[in-house]
């Protein structure tokens, strides 16, 4: 099974997706799964993972109705305050639903050290026992917090969002690099090569400013915890979903068939225990 792990649906409100900057006006449009499915056949994908872009309940309840209406949708990440004092309860209601896989949260949205915050930490430590992952989503210089939060829940399974979010202006930073090699190293945790694109000076790029990036997730986590996914339709303000693919695919053009289904899809089936 074919898999792209991480793309978004929305209908386009500049409040509520404020982070959609004039920079990237291809953005400033509804996006629903009937653009993406035809997408999702012509590139060979069997389905994907929808993963939150508001922080609301409201799309998270949203985003499970489009799982239920379309099979291709294999499973949703969704947005659940996991500071909030209620926070058991609206977990238990939500993981009812058996298309809910994992929750995610704006963290580069927060202030401080939220990832290592009693309160956050709190919410984390209920996903596991409700077979829940989480997705880290943070800028590169907050890794150093989700290292410690993926080392406080040794059973608890992360998955690092875009790779950390390096900037992509020139060679990879050596404090990333460390960091992600210490995420590597820690076996809860996998890493998605997603996002890239965006990473990249004024949107523009060659794939070969993306290997070195590439190459330093590689080594680090290896072909059992890399995970596909196209950040869809964000990644259109610097690339289309086709090119997005042919990156990936040129940089592991050599390794074996066998690792390149893990990566183009069982690590994404294994990590969100998809039917």
């Amino acid at each position: 099974m074919r898999i792209d792990s991480h793309q978004h649906f929305w209908k386009f409100d500049p409040q509520t997706y404020s982070w959609i900057t004039d920079e990237m006006a291809v953005l400033k449009k509804d996006y629903t799964p009937e653009d993406l499915r035809p997408l999702l056949k012509e590139n060979g994908f069997s389905g994907c993972i929808a993963v939150q872009a508001d922080q609301s309940e409201a799309e998270t309840e949203k985003l499970l109705k489009m799982a239920e209406q379309y099979s291709f949708i294999k499973g949703v990440v969704g947005w659940i305050d996991l500071t909030s004092p209620d926070v058991e309860e609206r977990l238990k209601y939500f993981s009812k639903n058996p298309f809910l896989k994992g929750i995610r949260n704006t963290v580069w949205d927060e202030k401080g050290e939220f990832m290592t915050s009693p309160e956050f930490q709190r919410g984390i430590g209920l996903l596991a026992n409700l077979g829940l992952s989480y997705d880290i989503l943070a800028f590169d210089y907050q890794l150093r917090s989700a290292v410690e939060l993926v080392e406080a829940f040794p059973r608890q399974k992360f998955v690092l969002d875009h790779m950390g979010k390096p900037k992509i202006f020139g060679k990879p930073e050596k404090e990333w690099i460390s960091n992600i090699r210490q995420l590597g190293e820690l076996a809860n945790v996998w890493c998605k090569i997603s996002g890239l694109v965006t990473e990249t000076k004024n949107f523009s790029w060659k794939p070969t400013d993306l290997f070195p990036f590439m190459e330093v997730a590689y080594e680090a986590f290896g072909a059992d915890r890399l995970i596909f996914g196209s950040d869809w339709p964000v990644c259109l303000s610097a690339a289309g979903y086709k090119e997005v693919i042919a990156i990936v695919e040129e940089f592991f053009r050599s390794v074996s068939k066998e690792e390149k289904e893990k990566i183009f899809g069982k690590n994404a089936v294994n990590f969100y225990n998809l039917k």
